[in-house]
């Protein structure tokens, strides 16, 4: 018996935005695959990718905004690498193309000072679009 796919041509992404007839719920921001959980988070974090494969956004995020979306991406880059084994994390370090890194107290040393978590002066924390 043969399998035939369907007959729409084209693609169903452009540029990282979905086209087409896929139905997600615009009010919430799961990704098929990694859920994504609203969370009272720490001032000024906006989103966490945890081991467990989920996401925490913050819960004053607002759904549908541009601002979910990004955060959405950055977080989905982090989850990509952690996957890949390109970063991981403990309690203790980060751990960045086979490089550890100790962390204390939201920070992390780096270069050799102590910098906040979620710097950009992490080349972790720098994306593509930035």
């Amino acid at each position: 018996m043969a399998f035939k796919l369907g007959g729409r041509s084209g693609p169903l992404m452009d540029k990282g935005q979905i086209k087409g007839s896929m139905a997600f719920n615009k009010e919430d921001a799961s990704v098929p695959g990694t859920p994504v959980l609203r969370k009272d988070l720490e001032k000024g974090v906006l989103g966490e990718a945890n081991n467990d494969g989920s996401i925490f956004l913050h819960k004053d995020i607002v759904p549908g905004s541009e601002q979910e979306r990004q955060v959405v991406m950055h977080e989905m880059i982090h989850m990509t690498d952690m996957k890949t084994g390109k970063l991981g994390y403990t309690d203790e370090a980060v751990t960045y193309m086979g490089e550890t890194f100790p962390r204390h107290k939201g920070h992390i040393l780096y270069n050799n000072q102590w910098i906040p978590e979620g710097s950009k002066d992490f080349p972790w924390e720098r994306m593509p679009w930035e």
